[in-house]
């Protein structure tokens, strides 16, 4: 069994009996448990009960665009021919390259969390497959990391794309910020995942379907939210 520090346990306490009705007051409780040095982020989770989805509609794979990014750095590289190398250079890409970025990933050397790729690289990325899909780096129009417009792409997916996927038990998890953030831009960027999970998997988020909704800090409990009051 996992210990809890006396820490934890005093926050877990202090929340035991508590009601938190809508996203607004629970919110202010998270902010005043995220009491370490650190910089939390702040950690949205569902449960999805997946049994009760018809058919095979079971799987989530998306992009949400968070108005005020989580407050994660990443690292991105950009694959492009030679004439998009300055705009590559210009999009604050920390790695980019043609043939030459294709030889260093073949290799194994991976040094970024994002690929963007332009699309007429595209055919080349095929012999990548075995090593960036068992990653997640495959680069993917329906995830906005094949794009034309580099620069455009490469700020989105520094400061506003998150991506949101769920495991095989139904469980879905994604920071919405961290904990100086204000509660107005978490609350925007709460909106804004769930009006995207609504808009891209209607079937999977009704009331029915998500058992448990869960807002917590990276260091502290989580408080349960009922979908009803969101």
């Amino acid at each position: 069994m996992k210990k809890r520090s006396k820490r934890y346990k005093a926050l877990k306490e202090l929340v035991k009996n508590k009601k938190f009705n809508n996203f607004e007051t629970a919110i202010a409780e998270i902010k005043k448990m995220s009491n370490t040095k650190l910089s939390e982020s702040i950690d949205v989770s569902l449960k999805i009960n997946l049994k009760k989805i018809k058919g095979a509609d079971n799987s989530l794979r998306t992009v949400v665009e968070l108005p005020n990014g989580n407050g994660k750095k990443i690292k991105v590289a950009v694959l492009c021919d030679e004439n998009k190398s300055a705009e590559a250079k210009k999009s604050g890409a920390e790695i980019f390259g043609s043939d030459d970025l294709i030889k260093k990933i073949s290799s194994g050397k991976i040094e970024f969390d994002k690929l963007i790729c332009t699309p007429n690289m595209m055919p080349k990325m095929a012999k990548l497959g075995k090593i960036l899909g068992p990653k997640g780096l495959m680069p993917n129009p329906k995830l906005g990391t094949v794009s034309e417009d580099i620069v455009s792409t490469v700020d989105k997916v520094k400061n506003k794309f998150s991506e949101v996927k769920n495991d095989k038990d139904g469980n879905i998890g994604i920071s919405i910020g961290r904990k100086n953030y204000t509660d107005k831009k978490l609350l925007e960027n709460f909106k804004s995942l769930f009006e995207t999970l609504k808009k891209d998997k209607p079937s999977m988020f009704n009331s029915e379907i998500v058992k448990n909704i869960y807002i917590s800090p990276t260091m502290g409990p989580s408080l349960k939210i009922s979908f009803k009051d969101i």
